[in-house]
């Protein structure tokens, strides 16, 4: 009778459940998900647990595991057909790995000579996935496409977009559409960059909370711009350098010359033990001088202490 009644069940397709009794999952692409099957309140010891998989409504139907209801609970680690897809002690479908093959429909049945419990429990299982591109808005600052879509297709009206516990920061505008979500991010001006501009991490988050993570760079937004050197400005700067550098060599040189008492230039020295006169101009606030001394060394020693007094 089981047997005859799984046929005809391959040969219908995926059962006509009601719309109440349809469980929506949502499962991120990669990660694992667990689909109860709990026991039907009366049973026999002949019923059969199945479990049923179909891609898509009204499309084929794959036997994905099957257990005797009397018998022993099956060993979770018993090697199967398919490696990612177990079958729990507790008569729950474990599925490892999820793919965007993996969506559709599951159902489990359980199925005796006293009593059918054809679609025990169904499930409408959504893979969800995320893409990241890069933008440029109209100012010319970087923003980022973040798309959260879903597999089989469907409208995402309850999609929410979360950073952290609260709502996105910055200039951000949502889309919705069939199958997916887009939400575009862009700096905001005067938003303050919390903990040393670290990358900022952004879900999308479906019923269950379940969602897809997004991991941005920190906001550009407080970042003062980099400015690039150009040759002239290069070559400005060298002139420059070079012009101070040598004028203060050129200062240090005089101010030697001077240090030592060396003669200006045509100056002849006089022989030695001859005198000659030094004299010394009139200027503002200080007295007119002459002195006569019998060597150059004096004769800088007399005009220098002229001048003070």
């Amino acid at each position: 009778m089981a047997v005859l009644f799984l046929l005809l069940l391959f040969l219908c397709g995926t059962p006509q459940a009601a719309a109440d009794n349809i469980w929506a999952i949502y499962v991120a692409l990669g990660e694992a998900m667990e689909l109860p099957c709990p026991s039907p309140p009366t049973l026999h010891g002949d019923e059969l647990l199945s479990w049923f998989h179909s891609p898509v409504a009204g499309s084929f139907t794959t036997l994905v595991a099957q257990v005797h209801v009397a018998s022993p609970a099956p060993d979770p680690g018993k090697p199967r057909r398919e490696s990612r897809l177990k079958l729990l002690g507790n008569y729950s479908l474990w599925l490892e790995g999820s793919k965007e093959g993996d969506a559709g429909r599951y159902w489990c049945a359980v199925l005796g000579q006293h009593h059918d419990y054809q679609n025990w429990r169904v499930y409408d299982v959504s893979v969800l996935r995320g893409s990241q591109l890069s933008a440029r808005a109209a100012d010319g600052s970087p923003c980022s496409v973040l798309l959260c879509s879903v597999v089989p297709s469907r409208r995402l009206d309850s999609v929410t977009w979360q950073e952290g516990r609260g709502p996105v920061r910055g200039r951000v505008q949502s889309f919705w559409g069939d199958g997916a979500a887009l939400l575009l991010v862009c700096p905001g001006e005067g938003l303050p960059e919390p903990r040393g501009h670290r990358p900022r991490t952004i879900r999308c988050l479906m019923p269950h909370n379940k969602g897809v993570s997004f991991s941005l760079p920190a906001s550009p937004a407080l970042c003062a711009p980099a400015t690039g050197w150009d040759v002239p400005w290069i070559l400005l700067l060298l002139l420059t350098v070079g012009q101070g550098v040598a004028i203060l060599a050129l200062t240090i040189v005089l101010w030697s010359q001077r240090a030592r008492g060396a003669p200006g230039r045509g100056e002849a020295l006089p022989p030695r033990g001859e005198k000659r006169h030094v004299g010394v101009r009139q200027r503002a606030g200080l007295p007119s001088c002459l002195h006569t001394l019998s060597s150059p060394r004096e004769g800088w020693r007399g005009i220098w202490l002229c001048a003070v007094w």
